[in-house]
């Protein structure tokens, strides 16, 4: 087992036992459901690595690590009830399995125990709070006031996915103990990394196959929602460079922080170049 991979591996162990304790039963079936669909573990990924990074150990982050995914998997529930997508990560999405009641119910219990797992430390709670301010703010944006140029697409885009890419990175950080300007430079990283990946999944969207994606394409343009290529002038082509651009800045800003742990680091670096090139 590779690096990043055995670091997935760890958060996955102590997802699957957190949300073993779910109750009640109901309650419980329905955010496995959300939340062992399957996902790529970027966002608790980068909490490890970022620990480590900072000089910390792995095991120091992992719960803030699955408090990461679990908040990042809420909002996935109530992306998908307002897009009225029936498909997430190649399964059925929570409403579509369940209905839209019991989908808000799960997103609520995956939020608690989200903060239940950041709770032993004021300075996770504050990052992560933070972050569900910038995202209900970005949700509400979309809803009622859409972006319809550049600037507003880059802030929308900062709030939506940047807010809690950053969190993730300053929990790393906070669990390694680091100083606070190497929090901030793990957060600003990670911030830009978000939108770089915001960005491409926008290009994806408009591009790739729905199969290889693992949820429904082209869904940008059904609900008018307000896309990179959408909003602005730019075609799939020239969103990606801007999303190359996103990820140069977060490089430099991790350039900015006491990385101790080279190895650690030079995956965050990697990570910086898969979003913008990824498939799916």
């Amino acid at each position: 087992m590779d690096y990043p991979e055995s670091r997935r591996a760890m958060v996955e162990e102590r997802l699957e036992t957190v949300l073993d304790r779910v109750e009640p039963t109901e309650l419980a079936d329905e955010v496995r459901h959300v939340a062992l669909s399957g996902g790529k573990r970027v966002r608790p990924t980068v909490t490890v690595l970022s620990c480590e990074s900072a000089g910390g150990e792995a095991e120091a982050a992992v719960d803030f690590a699955v408090g990461v995914e679990l908040v990042h998997d809420a909002s996935l529930v109530v992306d998908d009830i307002i897009d009225r997508s029936d498909t997430r990560r190649g399964s059925a999405s929570a409403w579509a399995e369940y209905g839209y009641s019991p989908a808000i119910v799960a997103s609520d219990g995956l939020i608690g125990e989200a903060f239940e797992l950041f709770s032993p430390d004021p300075r996770a709670m504050e990052a992560v709070a933070d972050a569900m301010v910038e995202l209900g703010e970005g949700e509400a944006t979309e809803l009622v006031a859409r972006p319809t140029n550049r600037e507003g697409y880059m802030e929308l885009a900062r709030r939506k996915t940047g807010a809690l890419f950053r969190a993730a990175a300053e929990l790393g950080a906070i669990a390694a103990d680091a100083d606070p300007a190497t929090v901030e430079a793990f957060g600003e990283y990670a911030e830009k990394v978000g939108v770089a990946f915001q960005i491409r999944d926008d290009v994806l969207d408009a591009t790739a196959d729905e199969a290889a994606l693992g949820k429904p394409t082209g869904h940008d343009a059904e609900m008018g929602r307000p896309s990179i290529v959408r909003v602005t002038d730019l075609d799939a082509e020239e969103a990606d460079a801007l999303a190359h651009e996103k990820s140069e800045a977060a490089l430099a800003a991790l350039d900015r922080a006491e990385t101790p742990d080279l190895t650690a680091t030079d995956y965050l670096r990697d990570l910086a170049a898969f979003v913008v090139t990824r498939e799916h």
